[in-house]
This record gives C-alpha cells, sequence and structure tokens, in this order.
C-alpha cells in the first residue's frame, strides 16, 4: 500500500504498542464571544502553529495532527527529540511552532509540508520546530484522558522537570488570572 502523499510504501502501525489509539482526537477549546471567568477556569495563550499529538512507546514517535494525518516525516528534527527523551510510554497534546527572530512564523511550518525530502531535511536544519506542551494524555501506560485538566497539568509539569533537555520541547504558560489571560488575547 502507498501513502496518497508522497507514493512511498505506507508502514502498519499497530495502534496496540501507544499508550492510546494513533486516532485518539485532541481535546478542543469551545468557542465563545467573550473570555470566561470564574475560579474554574484556567487560561492558555493562543499558539500559532500546527496542533499535534505526540505518541511515544519506546523508541517510536508518532506525531499527529488534529485531523489525525501523520506529520512525523515533515519534523524529523521534533521526532527525534522525542526519540532522545528519556521516558517510554506518554501521549502528549501541543503545538508544533517555529520561531523566526523571536516571532512564531506560521508560514515557515506551512514550507515544511513539502513532498521533497530534500527540502525538508534542509528547512529543519535551518528552522527548527519546537512543540509546545499543554497537555498530557497518558504518561507510564496510563491515560490521563478521565482525569481533570488540574490533574494532568501537574503532571505534565512533573513530567517537564524529569525530561526537559531541549529547547525544542517547552512547556506551554497558563494562568487562573482573568485580567493577565485578556493581555494574551491583545
Amino acid at each position: 500500500m502507498k501513502t496518497p502523499e508522497t507514493g512511498a510504501p505506507q508502514i502498519a502501525l499497530e495502534d496496540d504498542v501507544f499508550p492510546l489509539p494513533l486516532a485518539t482526537a485532541p481535546m478542543e477549546a469551545k468557542s465563545a464571544a467573550t473570555l470566561p471567568e470564574g475560579d474554574n477556569w484556567q487560561y492558555e495563550p493562543k499558539w500559532d502553529g500546527f496542533r499535534c499529538l505526540v505518541f511515544k512507546s519506546g523508541d517510536r514517535v508518532e506525531l499527529r495532527a488534529k485531523s489525525g494525518k501523520p506529520l512525523g516525516r515533515y519534523f524529523p528534527e521534533v521526532v527525534a527529540m522525542f526519540r532522545a527523551v528519556q521516558a517510554d510510554d506518554f501521549v502528549l497534546d501541543g503545538e508544533l511552532v517555529i520561531e523566526i527572530n523571536g516571532r512564531l512564523a506560521f508560514d515557515a511550518l506551512q514550507m515544511r509540508l513539502h513532498p521533497a525530502e530534500s527540502r525538508i531535511r534542509k528547512l529543519s536544519q535551518q528552522t527548527p520546530a519546537r512543540f509546545s506542551m499543554f497537555d498530557m494524555l497518558a504518561i507510564d501506560g496510563q491515560s490521563l484522558m478521565e482525569e481533570p485538566l488540574s490533574v494532568r497539568r501537574v503532571r505534565l509539569e512533573a513530567f517537564t522537570e524529569r525530561v526537559r533537555t531541549t529547547p525544542l520541547l517547552m512547556l506551554s504558560a497558563y494562568t487562573l488570572n482573568h485580567g493577565r489571560a485578556l493581555t494574551w488575547l491583545s
């Protein structure tokens, strides 16, 4: 079987090697006319990137877009970074971003969706992507999908402290302060 994008042979991946199925959909924010207020809200900045789930089991790493399509081919530096992370079994939700001159560059991300492997390899060295983590969906074979965000965030922060060894991996900021969250919108 061939992949539709490249015509390259498609490798069948068994979902059971990862802590969650590869078809797992990311949790989505709901649109609202105004920023909600109250004690039960956690606010995070909006990243200008590609939403991505990272699945890792041992040496195997899969990057999946919100649509479920594989992204690893386009971001080999991110796959290599996650292979080197000293944790064997997890699923992270976050955003792939590229920063140029201190600003996020969505157009640089779009340039990665190119069919030529040589071009992707060149761009991955010139403008490496980073992964901004904002949720942990599974760790050590345990799904956290039924846990509240507050519990998942604690687990994500502990994971970050344990494995952070590269500038390509960053923990997304958050605040419980409504006023500060409003500043992120402007």
